[in-house]
């Protein structure tokens, strides 16, 4: 068995954490959240969740959820579990402290535009090929990243992508067009779920499987794509809890089960404590949406800058 390659390196995976069966995942996918996975598995029959040297988990085959199943799992899942005004990601707060007055500021991923509320002071542009909040939004943009750099490139000072890059197959591609985005010696910010982490402690945590995250990241592997990829002066923060993400902690507390190397398994002891996990998570969300928590927190934030020559 020849290790993957690492999305940010290349170079073999040291560790492989565990086999996935593709059949047991997309019944999961149908059951519990009644989304067709089959089309996005393109006939894959298990998936290797492996490790590389850089900390950084990855799904091999690395396969993107289609338009589909995105419109599909967006239509099932409560807008109380997006960010949004009046309710923002821990993350967004942090990043808007590297956003100047007036700046042009390009959110790719954008989904309904929560960051914008943050960054009031800049002129934004959401971006999003999937969707982008209501029709006629004058903020936002309809169209992959790709496409948009046809007539703007360059045009920006800031380039964010929050909870975008654990979804697609060539991260280091995509922060290389986010760099093409911005002027010499703009910033380009990105978010993530990591590992380890509240929602690796999950059983059977499906947001955490293909064809949804395909990566999962740790400090030591942002600041190593940031430096592939020519960005500098790179540093990363740890986003605390939020009460927009805060039913994942109240999740991992009340489960259980708690998983350390291995993270999907057919097991009726581990269904049982998805469901416990996520009932009892619940309550407790209701009664304490924003944990005052100590642990390793929700999400992690790298800022890095394009080189101003």
């Amino acid at each position: 068995m020849t290790p993957p390659p690492c999305p940010i390196t290349g170079e073999p995976a040291i560790r492989l954490v565990q086999w996935v069966n593709a059949g047991f995942l997309a019944d999961l996918w149908r059951i519990m959240l009644r989304v067709d996975v089959l089309p996005s598995f393109k006939g894959t029959t298990r998936f290797g969740l492996w490790e590389s040297a850089t900390g950084l988990y990855f799904f091999d085959p690395m396969l993107e959820g289609d338009a589909g199943f995105y419109r599909s799992l967006y239509e099932r899942l409560s807008s109380r579990y997006y960010p949004r005004e009046g309710h923002p990601r821990a993350e967004f707060t942090l990043a808007a402290r590297y956003v100047r007055t007036n700046e042009r500021v390009l959110d790719v991923g954008c989904g309904f535009g929560a960051f914008r509320h943050a960054v009031r002071h800049a002129r934004y542009t959401g971006l999003d090929p999937h969707f982008s909040g209501e029709p006629g939004s004058d903020w936002a943009r309809i169209e992959t990243l790709t496409d948009h750099l046809a007539a703007h490139a360059g045009a920006y000072d800031v380039c964010t992508a929050f909870q975008v890059l654990e979804h697609v197959e060539k991260p280091a591609a995509m922060l290389e067009a986010m760099m093409r985005a911005v002027r010499p010696g703009g910033r380009v910010i990105i978010g993530v779920p990591h590992v380890p982490a509240a929602h690796t402690r999950i059983p059977n945590y499906l947001i955490n499987a293909v064809p949804h995250h395909l990566t999962w990241w740790t400090a030591n592997a942002l600041t190593e794509i940031a430096s592939r990829v020519g960005l500098v002066n790179a540093t990363v923060e740890t986003a605390p809890w939020a009460d927009v993400d805060g039913l994942v902690y109240w999740m991992a507390r009340c489960s259980p089960v708690k998983c350390r190397d291995r993270h999907f398994r057919h097991s009726w002891a581990w269904h049982a404590s998805t469901v416990l996990g996520f009932l009892g998570g619940y309550a407790m969300w209701t009664i304490k949406p924003t944990p005052k928590a100590t642990d390793e927190g929700a999400s992690l934030l790298l800022v890095a800058e394009t080189p101003a020559g």
